[in-house]
C-alpha cells in the first residue's frame, strides 16, 4: 500500500485513477491545480506523485523544477504531450517516470510499484535473509543454508521480488508485468518454468515446499519456514 498523491485538474480522470488505486489498497490525495499541490506535498509528502502537465494555473513541468528544488519524492509524470524530446527533458528534470495519456489503473499502479522498487532499492537493506535464504541484493549473490546458489538474471530477479513481497500470494501475471515487462495477460508458461528452476535451487519440492508455496488458482508466496505463522 502506497500513500499517493495525484495532481490533476480533469475531474473524470482525476476521480477515475483515485478509484482504481484506491480499490487496490492504496491511500490517495488529490489537488487540481499545481500551487495548492505544492503546498500539501511540502506539508505531508506522499510516498509517489502523479502529476499532470496541463494545470489551469501553472505549468505541471514548472511544478515539477519547484518540487525538486526541495524534494525527491518520486514523481511519475501523466501526460497527452507524446513528445520525445519533452519527455527528455521532463526525465532530465527529475521526474521518475512517465505515462502518456490514457492509460488504465493496473498500468499506473504497476508504474508505480516499479518506481517504489527502485527508490527501495536506493534506500533500502542490502541484503535480505528468509529463513536459511541469505540474498546480497549489491552483490547479486544467494546462499541457501550456507551453500552458495548459482542463479541466473531472471531467477535472481524472480527471487528478489517474491521477497520483497514475503508472505503474500503474488500472481503469475503480476510477475509477468514486474519481472519479465510482459504486458497483463501473457502467457504463464515463462513464470511457471522459472518458478521451477528456482524451487529445485533453493532444495524445494513442490510437493513439500520449504519456500515457494502455490497457491492453486491465484498465485505464488515465498514464506519464511522458521516462522509460526509460515
Amino acid at each position: 500500500m502506497a500513500d499517493v498523491y495525484i495532481v490533476e485538474d480533469d475531474p473524470g480522470i482525476r476521480q477515475s485513477v483515485a478509484r482504481a488505486l484506491q480499490d487496490r489498497g492504496h491511500v490517495v490525495r488529490s489537488a487540481s491545480k499545481g500551487m495548492e499541490a505544492l503546498a500539501a506535498l511540502m506539508a505531508d509528502p506522499p510516498d509517489v506523485v502523479v502529476l499532470d502537465l496541463g494545470l489551469p494555473d501553472v505549468d505541471g513541468a514548472d511544478v515539477l523544477r519547484m518540487l525538486r528544488a526541495t524534494s525527491q519524492v518520486p514523481v511519475i509524470v501523466a501526460t497527452a504531450r507524446d513528445d520525445d524530446a519533452q519527455i527528455v527533458a521532463l526525465l532530465d528534470a527529475g521526474a521518475d517516470d512517465y505515462l502518456v495519456k490514457p492509460y488504465s489503473g493496473a498500468e499506473i499502479e504497476a508504474r508505480i510499484r516499479a518506481v517504489l522498487r527502485r527508490v527501495q532499492a536506493e534506500t533500502g537493506p542490502r541484503r535480505i535473509v528468509i529463513g536459511g535464504i541469505d540474498i546480497d541484493i549489491g552483490g547479486h549473490a544467494v546462499t541457501v543454508d550456507g551453500e552458495v546458489v548459482e542463479l541466473t538474471r531472471k531467477e535472481f530477479e524472480l527471487l528478489l521480488y517474491l521477497a520483497g513481497r514475503t508472505g503474500e500470494v503474488v500472481s503469475k501475471r503480476e510477475l509477468l508485468a514486474e519481472v519479465w515487462r510482459q504486458p497483463y495477460g501473457g502467457a504463464d508458461k515463462t513464470v511457471d518454468v522459472h518458478l521451477s528452476w528456482l524451487r529445485r535451487k533453493l532444495g524445494d519440492r513442490a510437493d513439500e515446499p520449504r519456500y515457494l508455496v502455490t497457491v492453486r488458482g491465484v498465485g505464488v508466496k515465498l514464506v519464511d519456514p522458521t516462522c509460526a505463522e509460515s
